[in-house]
């Protein structure tokens, strides 16, 4: 319990309740100690990108019913949220106690009392780019200036450019002759990608982070082959006013049984060194009995296809390369546990070589093993129910006659098709918001991409109006499956769309100032870093004295 280990205040916010609060300097020393603690943003991502704590995660108030579970999967566990003055913290509170969490406080004073005691960051995912950073001045990883690059290319045919990305940013832009191969694929992957020790090696990804991890994990590795990160990825080879190209589709095949074989070895060879700890059904048992008390994920690192043909019972998808470079995304509670996956041997070490130097306690699951539903039974995460009542069908909303449909999506899927006449709108600020619609009769339907949110925005919407709110059950993609028609032409701002950090590394229109200004902030984050001390990063260094044969 939070309370346990903190000296906490409790406040009375009315005759049914008490509201815990610590302070930034009692957070701060939880993660110094590696105590467990989820920090929560509570806003909406445009206002967390902007500034927030070292390792705060986010989760916007009206999304909690939906997103928290899967990142703090034990109800026990201690939660801090917080937000800037905005009031969402309050709201925060009761909602996430009634999906079942017992230990929920208020960060006191907020995101400004923090700033105050500690750095805060831009961006998102920022340890691991802060870690990618460190690992750089650590290692002095190689790299190569996009301009040269391009003439080795010109000049020389016994080269490969492994893209570290995922297919989706890979197949919007890619650099001349790149493949497709995911950071956590990299190894794995590399002896079918370049089965000569003699060919050169060079990896990139949209800015920093995963070129240079992708790069450092070969040459920790030992690979034979001379390998070097595409410095600062597409954006660099942007700002150098070089071609990118798009639509490519080309991937690394799945290796042959000689090339896991070399992977492998050369995956336990660093892994060992960097002490990672392979398991086996016995020391899973433990690990699984004692989850009720500290929190444990279980995570399957290959690729999303191989999970989704057959995976083992309550782990899920978390693809090596994206969890090391965005582990917040997956794992909302520093201090847990982690035990990663795979069958081959080569990726869940990998992985957690990284995972290890980023300050988690993490253990491979041996891939020897297979375990049965009984050996991975663990607690089960709060599951929240959406109410039974207050919903109308597809059917029934497309009878209704003075609707107005109001669409809690994220904006990016919004503007990509909604509901013909649909509105967005904040969820964070949905109560505000829907008093400016200029109506005094009918229905407003809430929708949102698979009706979650909306249901369980649904309460709040109502103290809000006096009109009848209603939530589209299974939501637009319901409408979609149902009536095919998606408007994608016109759109409505109920809000002003702050919901989602426009990141400046992705897509293809991007201002190459934004993209100049991002890349400073990088260089800046060792600094910073050293700064804030609570990371407890430990690059590893040495050399794995092995040759592939």
């Amino acid at each position: 319990m939070l309370g346990d280990h903190l000296p906490i205040r409790l406040t009375a916010t009315n005759e049914r309740a008490m509201v815990k609060f610590v302070t930034a300097q009692e957070l701060r020393r939880r993660w110094i100690d590696h105590l467990e603690v989820a920090l929560v943003d509570v806003r909406e991502e445009g206002p967390y990108s902007t500034s927030h704590p070292f390792f705060a995660i986010n989760v916007p108030v009206s999304e909690v019913e939906e997103k928290l579970p899967a990142l703090v999967p034990r109800p026990s566990a201690p939660i801090v949220v917080y937000d800037d003055g905005e009031g969402y913290a309050e709201s925060a509170v009761p909602r996430i106690l009634s999906l079942g969490y017992s230990d929920v406080a208020i960060l006191e004073g907020g995101l400004s009392a923090y700033a105050l005691v500690g750095e805060v960051f831009r961006d998102v995912n920022v340890p691991s780019k802060a870690f990618g950073e460190l690992v750089e001045s650590i290692r002095h990883t190689p790299s190569m200036l996009a301009k040269e690059v391009k003439e080795v290319l010109k000049s020389q045919e016994d080269i490969v450019v492994l893209d570290a990305r995922r297919f989706s940013e890979y197949h919007t832009m890619s650099i001349p002759r790149g493949q497709s191969c995911p950071g956590g694929e990299l190894l794995y992957r590399i002896f079918e990608a370049a089965p000569s020790p003699t060919t050169q090696v060079f990896v990139n990804c949209a800015g920093r982070t995963r070129s240079i991890l992708g790069t450092q994990s070969l040459v920790n590795a030992g690979i034979p082959n001379k390998v070097s990160a595409v410095r600062n990825g597409t954006i660099g080879w942007t700002l150098a006013g070089l071609e990118l190209e798009h639509d490519r589709t080309e991937r690394v095949s799945e290796p042959s049984p000689e090339a896991k074989r070399r992977a492998r070895e050369h995956a336990i060879a660093w892994s060992n060194h960097v002490g990672v700890l392979s398991i086996d059904e016995s020391k899973f048992s433990q690990l699984a009995a004692e989850s009720s008390t500290r929190t444990l994920h279980l995570l399957d690192v290959r690729t999303p296809e191989e999970y989704a043909a057959s995976h083992l019972p309550n782990f899920v998808s978390a693809p090596g390369g994206q969890l090391v470079q965005a582990t917040d995304e997956w794992v909302g509670v520093r201090g847990s546990r982690l035990v990663l996956y795979d069958d081959d041997g080569v990726r869940a070490r990998m992985t957690a070589s990284w995972l290890v130097q980023l300050g988690w306690e993490v253990y491979v699951l041996d891939e020897a093993f297979t375990l049965s539903p009984v050996d991975t039974t663990v607690p089960k995460p709060p599951l929240w129910t959406a109410p039974s009542l207050g919903f109308v069908t597809v059917d029934q909303l497309a009878e209704l006659t003075d609707v107005t449909v109001v669409d809690l999506a994220r904006s990016p899927t919004y503007r990509k098709g909604h509901i013909p006449g649909a509105w967005f709108a904040s969820g964070p600020e949905l109560a505000r918001d829907l008093k400016t619609i200029k109506t005094s009769s009918g229905t407003i339907v809430l929708t949102s991409p698979n009706g979650t949110v909306a249901a369980a925005n649904l309460e709040h919407a109502r103290g809000a109006v006096s009109l009848d709110v209603v939530y589209l059950l299974g939501g637009t993609l319901a409408w979609e499956a149902t009536n095919g028609s998606l408007e994608r032409t016109e759109a409505r701002w109920l809000s002003d769309p702050i919901d989602v950090y426009k990141r400046p590394y992705e897509g293809t229109d991007n201002a190459h100032r934004d993209m100049q200004e991002y890349l400073d902030w990088e260089y800046g984050l060792v600094a910073q870093l050293a700064n804030d001390g609570v990371s407890s990063f430990h690059v590893m260094r040495g050399d794995v004295p092995l040759t592939s044969k």
